[in-house]
């Protein structure tokens, strides 16, 4: 089964440019440089699913042509990842059928607290019509597509990362288990974030996340989640070894489902 995945978004909470500053890189004329913050939609199977759901989801689902949702797979509660999710309504108005979610108990607490509005017994009208869907470690469905969970730690707080048939996607970083790692083994695409070149207290920097590259030696990596302290996209893609690249915005991968 044939998978696609695009990259809606590669920016950390800030996205870049980031406001008010005039660096290099959020002055730059390449629009690799520019990054919303970071989703993915997949298509597998017939199924349209997406990975978090941030500030620029409109942007990003105008942009990428979306015309059909199945599911959203949210990795955490950060706002940078779920601070879009009152743009679903737009596929509830087209598909007639309320928005399935799936992510952490944790997480789909914090979407019912931020979005309260969708919950109470008498709705304004408009609202988002949404399904929570809790998930834990264990292999779930998604609009029918099995999808592996991958617990990872953002400092102290659980994050799930998502594999897809040989796919995965990890965001948010800073460890990941021994038990954890094993679920990444014979991937042919890895989606890891990769914050700056200074190490951070809840990301991996390029240097952990080459690291984790190596050691998992998926057949292709792709970096996400970059800030602009990480550098221009040109100047770093030269220094990166054979198979590992830095994402941008709109790159589309191709690779094999479940």
């Amino acid at each position: 089964m044939a998978l696609r995945m695009e990259f809606l978004g590669t920016g950390t909470s800030q996205g870049v440019p980031v406001v008010a500053c005039a660096c290099a890189v959020c002055c730059s004329a390449d629009p690799r440089d520019q990054r919303l913050r970071s989703s993915v939609r997949i298509t597998v199977g017939g199924a349209e699913l997406l990975i978090d759901a941030g500030p620029d989801l409109r942007q990003q689902a105008l942009r990428s042509g979306m015309q059909r949702l199945d599911a959203v797979l949210l990795t955490h509660e950060h706002m940078d990842h779920v601070s879009g999710i009152d743009e679903l309504r737009a596929f509830n108005f087209v598909q007639q059928q309320a928005m399935v979610l799936h992510g952490l108990p944790r997480t789909l607490d914090a979407v019912r607290r931020i979005y309260h509005y969708a919950f109470v017994e008498h709705k304004y009208p408009g609202v988002p019509e949404l399904r929570l869907d809790p998930v834990g470690t264990e292999v779930f469905h998604a609009a029918g597509v099995p999808v592996t969970p991958v617990e990872v730690m953002h400092d102290r707080l659980p994050v799930l990362g998502y594999r897809i048939g040989d796919v995965a996607y990890i965001t948010d970083a800073k460890t990941i288990a021994a038990g954890e790692r094993m679920k990444l083994k014979g991937l042919d695409v890895l989606v890891i974030n990769a914050l700056r070149i200074k190490p951070h207290h809840s990301h991996f920097n390029m240097e952990e996340a080459l690291a984790v590259v190596a050691e998992l030696a998926p057949r292709r990596a792709f970096f996400t989640h970059i800030s602009h302290l990480l550098g221009r996209h040109v100047e770093v893609g030269l220094s990166l070894p054979d198979g590992v690249e830095l994402a941008c915005d709109g790159l589309v991968v191709h690779a094999d489902g479940p």
